[in-house]
């Protein structure tokens, strides 16, 4: 299945079948749509339990919501995971899915963007949480704002509509414990 390339990106958008709000051109790249980092995060907390990974995991057990002030920034320790959350909001067609993916810039000094489920169902509507990790051997400083990572379209054969639990995610949601 083909992947959409820049030209087939701004058709799409200016058909209204994919949007990103808010929308900026210039955030569109060869083959992909940089997304820009919210200022809404969350921190893993120290429990006194093992989670166990099952079905009911809820990732808000683990972890605590926090928003950044304006101006200021989150410092990612070496081997420290946070919780993000991207400004736009992304809403594609039954027959558009994607990949959220990091920027290379910042993988090449330890920083991962988006560790796992990298796959966007096609129908979502909503902001793309990402798991952020350092995996690199000094502190790095994490600005909202700044385009971490990118979204990459694909063609679906068929339709499909994405119902699951965080369909509709947005930053407010994102924070609620």
């Amino acid at each position: 299945m083909p992947i959409l390339a820049k030209s087939e990106i701004l058709r799409e958008v200016s058909a209204g079948r994919i949007r990103i709000t808010p929308w900026d051109e210039r955030m569109v790249g060869p083959a992909s749509v940089d997304l820009h980092l919210s200022d809404s995060f969350r921190v893993f907390v120290h429990l006194p339990t093992t989670l166990d990974v099952t079905e009911e995991l809820d990732f808000r057990s683990a972890t605590k919501g926090f928003r950044v002030p304006p101006g200021d920034s989150l410092v990612l320790q070496p081997g420290q995971t946070v919780l993000g959350i991207t400004q736009e909001r992304v809403e594609l067609p039954p027959d558009i899915c994607g990949w959220l993916e990091g920027r290379s810039r910042f993988a090449r000094v330890g920083m991962l963007v988006h560790v796992s489920s990298s796959f966007m169902q096609p129908g979502i509507s909503n902001h793309q949480v990402l798991e952020m990790s350092n995996f690199g051997p000094i502190a790095l400083r994490i600005r909202p704002g700044t385009a971490v990572c990118q979204f990459i379209f694909q063609r679906v054969v068929g339709d499909g509509r994405y119902q699951g639990i965080f369909r509709g995610q947005d930053p407010d949601a994102f924070l609620r414990d």
